[in-house]
């Protein structure tokens, strides 16, 4: 027997509301997307759905980055970075602003082989130097010739002990060199990643756009950055200033407002100006010309070169306080200028130094001679011969300008 069981007429009019409400859900996120498409686009989506959105906040406009100096510097008031070159590694970057790579790879936590991005930036751990030495090497011997300038000055007497037998001259040292420009305006914070941060995160941080944070920084397309690393935040331009509106020109009759002048008037002459006549300039064949004792000077440099032969070694601060002369064994090693001996020392190496001083501060250093034919406090003029350069290999003199502690240039006085 077949039994057949009714349809209930309710069911199916919970059915039809049950399936109108899944399609009503299902057409939510729809909205929301097609919602999100007319705010600009985030590009790591958040904040699209409903959520608090910070992508306009990103994406103000910022100024462009200094252009660096021809080592790639950029210097601000508390702290400078350096920028790369294409196929630089650290190691270049650091060897071309004068810093152990050691010490600014360190600094970025990277390795001093690690290759860089061209525009890539390093922060710095301190300021670079002003200037890059020529040669990597130290002056001979591990003689402190700082010291031993000063010891120089504190000892040597300011008069010669022959009075009259030679003319000492004031040198003005020269000029140190120039700093680095600083740039103009606010600085730039300076922010170290930490871990999990990336550069979206960092520029919502700051509200700059993170397009502009990679180009400060030299950053790949990726926007990657890595732990420790320091980034630059981009400055944001400050809008022009409104102008207050200009006030209407106010028109006046001609000679309105202006004070009528007096004429002279023949009855009251103007009064007799006294005109003192000019000052009449002596000639010069008149003026008295003082008695100047015979010069010591061969030539119109500062000093004269101590050794006449070839320079091996320039200057560097820090490095080579001085320039090295090599001639043939045994040639002369003669005084720069005329001075007094200040001291007669060896070096850790058992090779004599000679001091010569010129004025209170002004000193000459003649380090790696042999066979001195002067004493200390005797009086020498400019080419008095003081030493000999020594035999074999070595037959060359260091030669260092002091102004007290701070070694200077030779060359600036030989030249």
């Amino acid at each position: 027997m077949t039994r057949t069981i009714p349809t209930r007429p309710a069911s199916r009019g919970r059915s039809r509301t049950m399936a109108s409400g899944v399609k009503l859900l299902a057409a939510l996120p729809l909205a929301g997307m097609l919602a999100a498409c007319q705010s600009p686009l985030d590009y790591d989506l958040r904040g699209q759905l409903g959520a608090f959105n910070t992508a306009s906040a990103a994406q103000s406009a910022t100024s462009n980055r200094p252009s660096p100096d021809s080592r790639g510097l950029i210097t601000y008031p508390s702290y400078q970075v350096a920028v790369a070159r294409r196929g630089d590694t650290v190691s270049d970057v650091a060897a071309r602003i004068g810093l152990p790579p050691e010490e600014v790879a360190g600094f970025n936590g990277m390795q001093p082989g690690d290759a860089m991005r061209q525009g890539e930036v390093l922060a710095l751990p301190r300021r670079a130097p002003d200037s890059l030495p020529l040669d990597g090497s130290a002056a001979p011997g591990s003689v402190d010739i700082a010291s031993l300038a000063g010891e120089a000055i504190e000892t040597a007497p300011l008069t010669s002990p022959n009075p009259g037998s030679v003319t000492t001259t004031t040198i003005q040292p020269t000029p140190k060199p120039k700093p680095p420009v600083v740039q103009d305006g606010p600085e730039p914070v300076r922010h170290k990643v930490k871990r999990g941060e990336t550069a979206y995160t960092i520029s919502r941080l700051y509200q700059v756009p993170v397009k502009s944070l990679a180009e400060w920084n030299g950053l790949g397309s990726d926007f990657a950055v890595r732990e420790g690393q320091y980034l630059l935040i981009p400055l944001k331009e400050e809008p022009a200033p409104e102008l207050a509106p200009a006030a209407p020109a106010v028109v006046t009759e001609p000679g309105e407002g202006s004070a009528t002048p007096v004429p002279p008037s023949a009855s009251q002459p103007l009064p007799d100006e006294q005109v003192e006549p000019a000052a009449v300039k002596p000639a010069a064949e008149t003026l008295p010309k003082p008695a100047l004792p015979e010069p010591s000077r061969q030539s119109d440099a500062a000093m004269a070169y101590p050794v006449q032969g070839k320079i091996i070694k320039t200057y560097s601060k820090g490095r080579n306080d001085g320039i090295d002369i090599a001639a043939a064994a045994g040639s002369p090693v003669n005084a720069a200028e005329a001075g007094t001996i200040a001291a007669i020392t060896k070096d850790s190496n058992n090779v004599p130094i000679v001091v010569i001083r010129h004025s209170q501060k002004l000193l000459t250093v003649y380090q790696n001679v042999d066979n001195i034919t002067v004493k200390k406090g005797e009086s020498v003029v400019r080419g008095q011969r003081i030493a000999s350069l020594r035999s074999g290999d070595d037959a060359y003199v260091h030669f260092e300008v002091r102004d007290g502690f701070e070694s200077i240039d030779p060359l600036s006085y030989l030249n």
